[in-house]
Parts: structure tokens; sequence; C-alpha cells
């Protein structure tokens, strides 16, 4: 109970120094609040001690614990509510264009390079809880996986959904880019954002990637662009084996970094290069520093008032010492 009450006057708590001072002037004073009589002998006399006589005492303590009862009444016990309320004043709407190429099953980062980057892309989704997030996936053709939107339920299971071979193979970075474009070119959202990454170069599609990115700064779209893979050799998938599973070997990887810093450069995005699991993740927390969403707070605090049962309590205690001193109490006094 006392955990949840805070004190709105603390300071009132130093009059408690008060009650040893009164303690103390009552333990002094008291054989001069009893009348006495003085005899030579009480050889004569039957003494018998009064009961009530040794109750007295009760009707200060009563006094002092009235005293205590007001002392917390004016430091103001009260209990807090807080509410909050946010207003999202800047939106931002992002379509993550995800490469499904058999290259993304190669092994330099682990388990893979598409699981590894399903992984980062849904904390990044939970990192964005007031943007709307859509999903565009390409091999040899793109589509749409899930339009933006706001339900992130829905774009993580989608993203989990994600596999190789879901779409023809082959790598169509400008079919990938303009689905994505075509995703936001409506959005009304006051930025709207593409994460496009691909770990190879163009291989398919009929779109040339720097006219889909002619296409995103029309609409006002920025690109950031990554490239997926370590430097060097990595053991890729490069052929099939007879019961249609992949057939891993060890090939040269290979990035059109040329193309994906032009990308970028001309919608005002960034490229980044990820060659480890670990950079891929401090691309996305990059990610989501430059690109922030601008949110209003609003703080609604309730205050319950507990004061009154004190007061209450202290006028009862000073009624009852009253009554006691004018009734029961009122031959010793």
């Amino acid at each position: 109970m006392f955990k949840e009450i805070e004190f709105a006057n603390p300071h009132f708590f130093w009059l408690f120094l008060v009650l040893p001072v009164l303690i103390g002037w009552y333990i002094w004073r008291r054989k001069e609040q009893t009348a006495a009589l003085k005899v030579s002998s009480v050889k004569g006399f039957k003494v018998k001690g009064s009961f009530l006589a040794k109750f007295k005492p009760m009707l200060f303590v009563l006094r002092l614990l009235a005293l205590a009862a007001f002392i917390v009444a004016m430091a103001r016990p009260q209990t807090s509510d807080v509410s909050s309320q946010t207003k999202t004043t800047k939106g931002i709407d992002i379509v993550m264009a995800i490469d499904v190429s058999s290259s993304m099953l190669a092994q330099d980062l682990r388990p893979n390079r598409l699981k590894a980057l399903k992984k980062v892309a849904t904390d990044f989704i939970d990192e964005r809880p007031n943007d709307r997030i859509g999903l565009v996936v390409y091999g040899g053709e793109s589509f749409t996986k899930t339009p933006i939107t706001s339900d992130k339920s829905i774009v993580k299971r989608a993203l989990e959904e994600i596999e190789n071979g879901i779409v023809e193979d082959g790598t169509a970075i400008g079919s990938g880019l303009a689905t994505a474009v075509n995703r936001l070119k409506d959005s009304k959202a006051k930025s709207k954002i593409i994460i496009l990454l691909t770990d190879g170069v163009k291989t398919a599609g009929s779109i040339e990637p720097i006219d889909a990115a002619e296409l995103a700064v029309a609409f006002g779209i920025k690109v950031y662009t990554i490239g997926i893979g370590s430097n060097g050799m990595a053991r890729t998938p490069i052929a099939y084996n007879a019961d249609g599973s992949f057939r891993y070997g060890l090939k040269k990887v290979q990035i059109d970094e040329d193309l994906l810093k032009a990308i970028a450069e001309r919608t005002e995005g960034t490229y980044f290069r990820a060659t480890s699991n670990s950079s891929l993740q401090d691309i996305y927390d990059e990610i989501n520093k430059l690109e922030t969403t601008e949110i209003e707070e609003f703080k609604f605090t309730n205050y319950d008032e507990k004061y009154r049962p004190f007061v209450i309590a202290g006028l009862i205690l000073l009624m009852l010492e009253f009554l006691l001193k004018n009734t029961v109490f009122r031959s010793f006094i």
C-alpha cells in the first residue's frame, strides 16, 4: 500500500520532532498535574489504588496520536496515475526490397545470407512501431509480398515466409526497385524510404536499375542500398543434385557496388556493405537512426488525495480524548 503513496509536502514530517519534546514535558510535569494531600500517617486509612488512575496517561497518548495523524495529513499523502498519449507528427513509409535469388543461400553469413537478413529485418520492424512497412521480393522477377501496413504482425509473418524458390531464379535489381517504387508512389507520408538489398549483379529483368532509381527520384523516394556478402570466396549453391537440392561450392562473391552506390546517390540515400551478421545488424541500426519518426508525447497525471482518513482519525481521537476526560476520568483531572 505505502509503496504507491507519495507525499506532496514531506517537509511537514519535521513536526514529528515535536512529539518527543511533548512526551518529555508530560513526564516532567506529571507529578504537578495530580493533586496531593500531605498527612503524617496513613495507618488509619485503607489505601487502595484506583484502576482508572493507572490509565489516565491514555488521554495524553490519544492526543499525541491525533497530532501525528494531523501531521501525516498535512504532508498530503497521495497516489498518482500517469497516462500518456502519443501523436506521430511525421510518418514514414518503408518498403524493404529483398533479393531471394539462390546466391542468398550462401553461407558466408550464418546460417546463410537470407536467414541472417530475416532475423535482422525482424528486429528492425520491431523498432519502427509508428511507421508503415511493406515487403517486395525479387529474383528473376519481382512481386509485392506485403503492401505497406501498420500491422507489424502481418509484415513479420510475411517476412518469415520468404524463401528461395518463390520466384524464378536470377537477380532483377531494376524490377525489384521499380516494384517497391510502385508501392510507395501514392503514399501520403512525409517521408518515403526503400531499403534495397542484393548480393549480386543484375542478371535478369527488363527494367534497368538506374531507370528505376529515376522513378524513385520523381516520386520523392529515398533508397538505401545494401550489398550483402563477404569479400573473396563464399560457399554458395553452384548446381542442383539429382534430388533437387543444391550442391554447394566455393564461388567468388560478386556485387555490383558501383550500381548500388549510384542508386543511393541519385535518390539521396546511402550505400552499405554487409560482410557479416554483425555488420548487417549495424547497417539496419544505422538506417534506424537516420530515419527517425517525430513523436509528440502528452503525459497526464491524476492525483488521488489520501489525507482525509488521517484528518478524520485525528478528529475521532481528539473527540474520544474529550469524552473520556469529561466522563470516565473526570474525577482524576
